[in-house]
């Protein structure tokens, strides 16, 4: 016994005894790794620094996006999810959010350079190996220019 339950943690502990894989803290699919959503803390063998990136962004950006696409008022979005709409840049450009782009994305065919390197040859892809993928930006106006940021990059810039 410990933490207030019971159980063997060889066996994958008392709920796999009532076939329900994959349920508990105890779960029987350990090599597939855990999203990451909430912030994270400092590493104490990196000297100190912030760990700066999550380790599954990927799946922490595609939530985001498809929460995002779902909401039915985009700025209370923007706000649950902490984006800034006023930052500072790491070049210390004022930036102010006027746009969240989400684009899809299908790559339907390869090209293979020919010796050389003059020449390429194409070939359309089969259905099975169409890679689809969305790209999420945050556009910014810094008073001259319009910058486009990744979520990674909106997360590092310091909030007004």
């Amino acid at each position: 016994m410990h933490r207030g339950h019971d159980h063997d943690h060889e066996s994958g502990g008392s709920l796999a005894q009532l076939a329900i894989p994959g349920v508990g803290h105890n779960n029987v699919h350990l090599g597939r790794r855990p999203a990451q959503w909430q912030m994270l803390h400092d590493d104490p063998r990196s000297g100190g620094e912030p760990c700066g990136a999550m380790t599954d962004l990927d799946l922490v950006e595609a939530s985001f996006v498809e929460g995002f696409l779902a909401a039915s008022d985009a700025t209370s979005f923007l706000r649950l999810a902490r984006v800034p709409f006023r930052v500072t840049a790491p070049d210390g450009a004022k930036l102010s959010l006027l746009r969240v782009e989400v684009d899809s994305i299908a790559d339907v065919g390869t090209i293979t350079p020919h010796l050389g390197g003059d020449t390429f040859r194409y070939d359309p892809l089969p259905a099975r190996m169409v890679s689809r993928r969305r790209r999420l930006r945050f556009i910014y106006f810094d008073g001259t220019h319009l910058r486009a940021l990744g979520l990674p990059e909106v997360m590092t810039c310091a909030p007004d």
